[in-house]
């Protein structure tokens, strides 16, 4: 690990103070290495792969909403690993999808879900991460699957 030296102003300072606080970081160190972390996965490359989760809250009475969803994540599927779908009242819908595949195709589709009419709060999360095709015994014999290692 390398260490640096930054100069910021002192109100900043007391934000980075405030969110190690908040968040119970260790260090300041600590919250700077997250806090890069995540600017990394916004700032990815289009073909970088990833894994991610997209969260959203829709309105299941909007017309046509529910289903131009599921079309949406039949359309996608090569980039769909699970998907939780929770009844929050008698309108609301919450919605975590578990993507993996390039970082710009996964933007994509977070956006085309996430801007239908009826879609209210949503949040991608996105993990830079390595892919490999490995070839091993776990016991029944040798097969391929795949490794994701963030």
């Amino acid at each position: 690990m390398e260490r640096i030296t930054i100069t910021i102003e002192e109100e900043l300072l007391a934000t980075v103070d405030a969110l190690v606080a908040r968040h119970g970081y260790a260090s300041r160190s600590e919250a700077m290495r997250d806090l890069l972390r995540q600017a990394a996965a916004r700032e990815a490359a289009p073909e970088t792969p990833c894994i991610a989760t997209l969260s959203y809250v829709y309105d299941h009475g909007v017309r046509d909403l529910p289903r131009r969803l599921a079309q949406a994540q039949h359309a996608h599927h090569d980039l769909s690993i699970a998907s939780l779908h929770v009844h929050l009242d008698h309108a609301a819908c919450l919605e975590v999808a578990v993507l993996r595949g390039a970082s710009g195709a996964v933007r994509r589709f977070a956006d085309e879900m996430t801007s239908q009419r009826g879609v209210r709060h949503h949040a991608l999360h996105l993990v830079p991460a390595r892919v490999e095709e490995a070839r091993h015994d776990h016991g029944a014999g040798a097969h391929r699957h795949m490794h994701i290692s963030a």
